[in-house]
């Protein structure tokens, strides 16, 4: 999951962090100011952005329309130190608001977790198939295998998002710091290594390619057959 924080300062940035990684795989992009904001999404793409409220309701209306206009499913967390304009935040479709936060790492970090709870998990248990995320084994009846680096990512990636499809392009941006030096070529070669290795367990693959659009996990064994 990669997220952009938006005025937290460096520091702090750091420090929620290390809190969110108790939770998920993540990368965490940190923006001084809703202008510099623009440069990260422009290039890349969030699942979540955690923005500090600077009383500037114009520039917050704009930009939150730019995001949701471009990704939809982009979860907006909103920290602010007033309890009195809540209502115009949900208004403009932010996702959720907490207030005094400046101290707390991992009060934030908790209420990402609410956010994106059904990205979160230690295990993806699909009939007899068993992913281990944290051990990084797949097991399916008495078979398992081990894969690494950014192939387990990747299965794991799609998986607790079953069903949707992801560009490569996504793909790059979720899982590597520098999307922008990434090529097409290397998910490729990543997703014919998760398939190669995973239908010698399952004899079936859960991987599919989407004409034009790009991956998708699939769970459901009696559709994904080979």
């Amino acid at each position: 999951m990669r997220i952009l924080t938006i005025g937290l300062g460096e520091e702090f940035a750091k420090r929620l962090e290390k809190e969110i990684a108790k939770y998920f795989i993540c990368i965490l992009d940190s923006a001084e100011d809703l202008y510099d904001a623009t440069n990260f999404t422009y290039f890349r793409h969030y699942e979540l952005i955690i923005v500090v409220d600077e009383n500037m309701k114009y520039a917050m209306e704009r930009f939150v329309k730019e995001i949701k206009l471009k990704k939809p499913e982009t979860k907006i967390l909103v920290l602010t130190d007033t309890e009195n304009n809540h209502k115009e935040f949900f208004d403009l479709k932010v996702d959720d608001i907490i207030v005094r936060h400046r101290d707390e790492p991992d009060l934030i970090a908790a209420r990402v977790l609410a956010n994106m709870r059904n990205l979160y998990g230690t295990k993806i248990e699909i009939d007899k198939l068993v992913i281990d995320i944290t051990e990084k084994k797949i097991k399916y009846d008495d078979k398992i295998v081990t894969l690494n680096g950014k192939t387990f990512d990747i299965l794991v990636y799609l998986a607790l998002r079953n069903q949707r499809v992801f560009s490569k392009d996504e793909i790059i941006n979720a899982l590597w710091e520098e999307p922008e030096y990434v090529s097409d070529n290397t998910v490729e070669v990543a997703i014919n290594q998760i398939r190669k290795r995973l239908k010698s367990i399952l004899g079936f693959q859960v991987i599919h390619t989407v004409r034009r659009r790009g991956y998708k996990f699939s769970s459901d064994v009696s559709q994904i057959k080979a």
